[in-house]
C-alpha cells in the first residue's frame, strides 16, 4: 500500500532534496529541515542560516499542532533611539525604514541575531525521524557539486535600487566572498545558466552536520563570526549568539466559512491574515464576482485596516501588549465591514514614503504520507551583503525593518524580535487539514495567502490555479496590481479615486507555494512567478 507525500517550493533543487528525504523513510519534519537548508544553498539571497523564520507543524500521530518561531531579535547592543536622528523615510509598503547612510539596511550594522539553525534544529529534534546529519548531506551536496542561477534567482539579483534602499547587485557584491561567488569581474551578477558552487559554505555545512547547531552559537564557526563582527564594527556579539532561542507556541485560529484557520502569533503575520478573513466573511466575495473593481475595492480596504492595525499594535508580545482580542473580534469584524460598505476609505499614514522594497523570502509546504504537515517560511529580511570569510553564507539585514523612532510597536529594543508579515498556515476542514501554504514576498506575503485561501474557499479554484491568479494588494493607499489585472478594471477604481500602481510582472505580490489535500489527493500549487515546482512522490507505508 502506498499514500502521496508532497514537497512545494521556489526551488526545484530543494523541492527535490525534500523529496528525496520523504524515499529515504523521513517524515514532514525531516523533509522541510532538508529542504530549507538546500534552499539556503540554491537561493543565497532569499534566505540562509543566519537568517530569521517561522514554522508550522501538524503531526497528528503525536497530536502535535504548534508554531516554532526563529524571529530574529536585535542584539543587545541595539538602543530604541540610536537612529532616531537618522531617520529619512519609510517604504511605501510598510517594509521598513530608510536612514542615513543605509546603516540598517545593508553592512555589518544592520545584522540581527539569526535565529534559523536554532529553528530547524527545534524542528527536528522535537519531530523528525532521521538523523541530523542525514537531513543536512542534501545542501551540503548542493554547495559542493554545483546548481545554477535560475531566472527567477536573476530577476531578483539585478533588481535596481529602490529609494532609500540598496539594490541587490550591491547587496551581491558587498563582500569580496560575494562578488567571488556571485558576479562577474565586471561585478554584475551572473546571468541565467551560470553554474555556481559555493566550497566555502559546504564546509560550513559538514560543521553544522557533524558537531550540531551548537557550532554555529557557541563553537568554531561562533568563533569567526564574532571575530568578523566584532573587526567590523557589528551590534552582534557572542552574547547574542550564544543567548538565542527558538520559542514555541500555540497556532492562533481563527475562522473562515466553515473552515478553522491556523496560523502564526505576533510578531509573525498571522493575526493580519485573520483579521482580513474576519472582515471579508462579512461579504458575498463571489457575488462580487473575482477581481472585479467592487472586489478589489472591497479585498483593498480590509488590507488597508489590518495594515494600520499592523503598524500600530503589533510588534513582539515580550515588549508590547497587543490587543488580539479586540483586533481578532466579530464585532470589529462587523464594524471595519459596515464602514467599508458605506464607502469610508482607510488611510495608511507613512513618513515620506518611498518605493516598496525588493521582495525577498521564501516557503516551503510539506505534506507526508502519514498526515504530517509542515508550512515553513524563512528569510534574510533585505540581506545585509555580509559573508564572513571563509564561511560561504550571507547574514540577515533584519535591522532595518524596525523602526527607528522610540515608543513604538515596531520600535528597536534589545533582544526584540522584529514584525514579519509571514504566515505559514494551516486551514482546516471538518477537522482535518485542508490546505497547507505560505509565500515569500515582504509586506505582501499575507495579501497572497489571504486570496489564495480565497480563490479555493470562494471560488472553488484548484490549487495551482489559486496560486496562479492574478492579484492585488493594498499596503498603503494605493492599490498595487500585476499585470495580468486588465485596465479596464484598473480604470474604474482610478476614476473612483483610488491611485493604481501597476506591477510589470505578470505574476507578483507574494509567491504562494501550497499543498490541498482533497478527498486523500494531494493539489500542489507552485506560485509561477518564481521557478517552483510541486513534487509528489508515493511512498509505502507498513
Amino acid at each position: 500500500m502506498t499514500r502521496s507525500g508532497m514537497v512545494s517550493c521556489p526551488q526545484p533543487e530543494a523541492a527535490e532534496s525534500g523529496i528525496e528525504i520523504l524515499r529515504a523513510g523521513g517524515n514532514a519534519a525531516d523533509a522541510a529541515v532538508a529542504c530549507a537548508l538546500a534552499q539556503t544553498v540554491v537561493d543565497p539571497l532569499m534566505c540562509g542560516i543566519a537568517g530569521f523564520g517561522t514554522a508550522a507543524v501538524y503531526m497528528p500521530g503525536s497530536g502535535a499542532h504548534e508554531y516554532i518561531d526563529f524571529h530574529a531579535t536585535a542584539p543587545a547592543a541595539a538602543r530604541p533611539d540610536m537612529w532616531a536622528d537618522l531617520l529619512e523615510g519609510e517604504a511605501r509598503d510598510g517594509f521598513g525604514f530608510f536612514i542615513k547612510d543605509r546603516l540598517n539596511d545593508i553592512g555589518y550594522q544592520s545584522i540581527a541575531t539569526p535565529g534559523t539553525l536554532r529553528g530547524l534544529e527545534a524542528l527536528h529534534r522535537s519531530h523528525g525521524r532521521l538523523p541530523w546529519k542525514e537531513v543536512v548531506q542534501p545542501a551540503i551536496q548542493w554547495a559542493r557539486d554545483g546548481y545554477f542561477v535560475r531566472p527567477g534567482m536573476y530577476a531578483f539579483w539585478i533588481d535596481e535600487a529602490t529609494l532609500g534602499r540598496a539594490s541587490n547587485r550591491e547587496r551581491l557584491a558587498f563582500s569580496e566572498s560575494g562578488r567571488q561567488l556571485y558576479c562577474r569581474p565586471d561585478g554584475s551578477p551572473h546571468t541565467i545558466g551560470t553554474p555556481l558552487k559555493n566550497r566555502d559554505y559546504a564546509d560550513t555545512l559538514e560543521r553544522i552536520a557533524s558537531d550540531g547547531v551548537d557550532a554555529f552559537y557557541v563553537g568554531e564557526i561562533a568563533e569567526q563570526i564574532v571575530a568578523d563582527m566584532r573587526e567590523h564594527g557589528a551590534l552582534l556579539s557572542r552574547e547574542d549568539l550564544a543567548g538565542y532561542q527558538a520559542v514555541r507556541t500555540a497556532p492562533l485560529a481563527g475562522g473562515y466559512r466553515g473552515r478553522r484557520v491556523t496560523t502564526n502569533r505576533p510578531p509573525g503575520g498571522g493575526a493580519m491574515l485573520l483579521q482580513m478573513l474576519a472582515i471579508l466573511e462579512q461579504f458575498d466575495l463571489r457575488a462580487l464576482r473575482h477581481n472585479s473593481p467592487d472586489y478589489i475595492r472591497v479585498v483593498c480596504e480590509a488590507m488597508k485596516q489590518a495594515t494600520i492595525d499592523k503598524d500600530r499594535f503589533i510588534g513582539d508580545p515580550a515588549f508590547v501588549d497587543v490587543p488580539l482580542d479586540r483586533l481578532l473580534s466579530p464585532d470589529y469584524a462587523r464594524e471595519v465591514a459596515q464602514r467599508i460598505r458605506e464607502g469610508q476609505r482607510a488611510e495608511v499614514p507613512r513618513v515620506n514614503p518611498g518605493h516598496a522594497v525588493p521582495r525577498d523570502t521564501t516557503h516551503l509546504s510539506v505534506v507526508d504520507g502519514e498526515g504530517n504537515c509542515v508550512s515553513l517560511t524563512h528569510s534574510l529580511a533585505m540581506p545585509s551583503g555580509v559573508i564572513t570569510p571563509g564561511l560561504g553564507f550571507m547574514y540577515n539585514g533584519c535591522m532595518g525593518v524596525f523602526d527607528p523612532r522610540p515608543g513604538r510597536a515596531g520600535s528597536i529594543a534589545p533582544g526584540k524580535r522584529r514584525f514579519t508579515s509571514s504566515c505559514p498556515t494551516i486551514v482546516f476542514k471538518d477537522d482535518k487539514p485542508e490546505i497547507v501554504l505560505g509565500a515569500p514576498g515582504g509586506t505582501q506575503i499575507a495579501m497572497g495567502v489571504l486570496q489564495s485561501i480565497v480563490n479555493v474557499v470562494d471560488f472553488d479554484m484548484p490549487m495551482q490555479a489559486a496560486v496562479s491568479a492574478p492579484r492585488f494588494s493594498s499596503t498603503s493607499n494605493a492599490i498595487d496590481v500585476c499585470n495580468r489585472i486588465p485596465r479596464y478594471v484598473t480604470r474604474e477604481l482610478e476614476q473612483d479615486g483610488y491611485p493604481v500602481i501597476r506591477n510589470p510582472y505578470n505574476y507578483t505580490i507574494g509567491w504562494v507555494h501550497a499543498v490541498r489535500i482533497v478527498d486523500g489527493r494531494l493539489e500542489g500549487g507552485a506560485d509561477p512567478g518564481r521557478d517552483g515546482v510541486a513534487l509528489e512522490i508515493e511512498v509505502p507505508t507498513a
